[in-house]
């Protein structure tokens, strides 16, 4: 008993020959507002459906929550990384298996088991089998006594990544529903974009027509009617670009839903009426709570933390257990007869490296780089997040502003068109300031749907920054 003191109290002074490690704590102080708001609501607790507002939408984002390939696939690595949970839990409990075998042995004459068995007897008058059949029926159990809790830890590291894992799914969820409404507004604006094209050329075309009629009346050259002529098909043309354009946003609106190709319902007309709802980003601790990404990211890092702990428990003594009970005989009658067929054992074991530890020591320091990597990555992740915030806010800001004068635009280029054809009607201006006016009016009113839609995407992203759309 003595003896057995001194040789734990001896591997435990080895233990404490464990290098040191410093582990990289993250810094999360952020600046004390974003812009100008401090509310402690965000935008980002208000639920899709009501920060968005488009029943039609909100029906085609609930059918890409449940049928997007993408979301299905990362499911699946939900329940992998369960599995991994439920792996790890198994390791700190016994493994007891059950077993049975049979086989045959021969052994010389002149070695020690055929010299016994040459001399003995199984029962007077009897003698050993020659060969020697064993049957044997049991259980074994071994079990390795987490003393250090590097098991335990390690469940807890690969229960941290299942947490970090579904936070995963749910940025995905985030981006789906982002990129999708980015493409449903993209889809309104096309169609608002079309139907400027259309309104344009019916006008163009009212002046190709009176163009001809003054030329028959002598009162203009084939020159203007060619340029008119030149104008319709350049809008025609750009039709068909707009055409395409809409088809593949159709499809890639239908990629998202998971379905084949097929029209995307949608309220086009009234896209340019659309205004946005005042967006609260809070302060910065909010996004901390609500940004899926940075939780993730966070997760990781605790999990690398636990991962060190495991590796250094990897210096330490560990204690096995083995345990074993049966039956054995030669003959099969025999196998279960009590107590002489009876088998059974019981082993303790306490082992730790002591000469070559090289290895342990790489995966311990190893184990350490990737904490600090993790830490300085969750760092990244906030600090992306804030300037992706402070970005979006910004340039919301400025879209509306710039809607505003684009607005004013329009409205006096539509009323200098109705002018220049009353002036070309009445011989006071040539065909050329109309066709010029015409262009400019239809350029102003692209550049209005334009901006619409950088403003609603805007508007959309900076929803995403917060960390709303997931729930």
């Amino acid at each position: 008993m003595k003896r057995s003191i001194v040789i734990i109290a001896s591997l435990l002074a080895v233990v404490g020959c464990v290098p040191d490690l410093v582990r990289r704590e993250p810094t999360t102080s952020l600046p004390d507002r974003f812009v100008q708001t401090a509310d402690t609501v965000t935008s980002a607790d208000v639920d899709w459906r009501t920060f968005y507002g488009d029943t039609l939408l909100a029906a085609l984002i609930d059918s890409a929550l449940r049928n997007n390939k993408e979301l299905m696939i990362v499911a699946q690595e939900i329940a992998i990384a369960g599995n991994e949970v439920d792996a790890r839990g198994g390791d700190y409990l016994p493994f007891v298996t059950l077993g049975a075998d049979a086989g045959v042995e021969k052994s010389g004459r002149y070695t020690r088991n055929g010299a016994v068995e040459d001399q003995l007897e199984v029962r007077p008058g009897e003698r050993f089998p020659e060969p020697l059949p064993t049957y044997t029926i049991g259980a074994t159990m071994s079990w390795e006594v987490d003393i250090w809790r590097k098991l335990r830890n390690a469940q807890d590291a690969s229960s941290m990544r299942l947490l970090a894992t579904i936070e995963g799914t749910r940025y995905l969820v985030t981006q789906v529903v982002s990129e999708l409404a980015s493409s449903y507004y993209e889809l309104m604006a096309l169609d608002n974009l079309l139907d400027a094209i259309d309104t344009n050329n019916a006008l163009l075309r009212r002046a190709l027509l009176i163009v001809e009629q003054q030329k028959i009346a002598a009162k203009a050259t084939e020159l203007a009617v060619r340029k008119f002529d030149a104008e319709v098909q350049r809008n025609e043309g750009r039709r068909f670009d707009v055409l395409q354009r809409i088809v593949e946003t159709e499809n890639r609106i239908n990629v998202l839903l998971g379905r084949y190709p097929q029209r995307v319902p949608r309220s086009s007309q009234r896209f340019l009426a659309t205004n946005p709802d005042t967006v609260h980003a809070g302060v910065p601790s909010r996004l901390l709570e609500h940004r899926t990404d940075v939780r993730r990211a966070e997760l990781e890092m605790k999990a690398a933390d636990l991962d060190i702990d495991v590796a250094k428990a990897e210096f330490y003594p560990s204690l096995n257990i083995v345990a074993g009970f049966g039956y054995q005989a030669f003959n099969a009658r025999y196998i279960v007869t009590s107590p002489e067929s009876m088998i059974y054992n019981l082993a303790g074991e306490l082992l730790m490296p002591v000469i070559n530890r090289a290895a342990i020591k790489a995966a311990y320091f190893s184990a350490g780089a990737r904490q600090v990597q993790a830490a300085y990555g969750y760092e990244q992740t906030v600090l992306t997040a804030y300037v992706e915030v402070a970005n979006q806010l910004s340039k919301r800001e400025n879209l509306r502003n710039r809607y505003e004068r684009i607005t004013r635009q329009v409205d006096a280029l539509t009323t200098s068109v109705d002018i220049a054809n009353n002036l070309f009607l009445s011989a006071r201006a040539d065909y050329m300031e109309v066709l010029m006016t015409q262009r400019d009016a239809l350029e102003a009113k692209m550049e209005l749907i334009e901006t619409k839609l950088r403003q609603m995407q805007a508007h959309v992203d900076v929803y995403r920054a917060l960390g709303g759309g997931w729930k």
